[in-house]
């Protein structure tokens, strides 16, 4: 287990030009420092996990959407211990994703906790039964751009999550960025997308931006390369970006 001062994170969120100290809370610390996720903890450095949890804002209690949540479900099991028992954690899957949706069922079983649902949506868009406090999807809104759907299914997906949040809501989204002024043109052949199409867009559906944390930035990654290629696999330039519902 790592020493508790490596979990005393600090995030860096840029609102109005400045730039602000956020530490995270107990319960952040206390849900990475879990000894039934100890086979997951060697990635929090990697991911800057307390940083952007920090900077999320999520706490006891919320209703959080971990969309599209990965073979491993490492983000919900976070989560689910940070909201405890009053919360609710949904792992959402779309309909484009169900057959390895399925393949996960067995993973998300074995670490299956009161707080949390599987969810798997009938279409593409998310939606809830229940209004939610954080929406959180990481490394996957520029694949939402591919196959030809471009902005209109950026547009309708930031228009359901808008739905879905309370008044006051949080919407956060991580992802590996492209270079300026590239917009959507490398999101299905670099899996990158230019930062400032995603806050136009997501601004365009109505949320206020509140800020950004830069941990996960990379200033050495001049963008060039897909995601995937070794020589920047899991050290790509990432931006996080943290919305409000108004």
């Amino acid at each position: 287990m790592k020493a508790l001062s490596s979990l005393i994170a600090v995030a860096l969120v840029a609102t109005g030009g400045m730039a602000s100290a956020q530490t995270a809370s107990p319960a952040v610390t206390k849900a990475l420092a879990a000894p039934a996720r100890a086979d997951a903890q060697g990635d929090d450095a990697k991911r800057k996990a307390a940083e952007v949890l920090a900077f999320s804002g999520v706490k006891p209690g919320d209703t959080v959407v971990d969309f599209l949540p990965g073979a491993k479900y490492y983000w919900t099991r976070i989560f689910s211990g940070i909201v405890g028992p009053k919360g609710h954690v949904d792992a959402m899957w779309p309909a484009a994703m169900s057959e390895r949706a399925i393949k996960t069922m067995p993973a998300f079983n074995a670490i299956m906790t009161k707080n949390m649902r599987f969810v798997a949506t009938s279409t593409n868009l998310p939606a809830s039964t229940r209004p939610v406090d954080l929406f959180w999807t990481v490394q996957n809104y520029h694949d939402l751009a591919n196959k030809g759907a471009g902005e209109p299914a950026l547009r309708a997906f930031d228009a359901a999550v808008f739905r879905m949040l309370k008044k006051g809501g949080t919407y956060v989204v991580i992802d590996h960025a492209d270079a300026a002024g590239t917009g959507l043109a490398g999101t299905e052949t670099r899996h990158r997308i230019d930062p400032a199409m995603v806050r136009s867009q997501v601004e365009a559906a109505g949320f206020r931006f509140v800020g950004q944390t830069r941990v996960l930035s990379n200033p050495s990654d001049d963008h060039s390369k897909p995601v995937f290629d070794p020589a920047i696999r899991g050290k790509t330039d990432q931006f996080v970006y943290k919305f409000r519902k108004p």
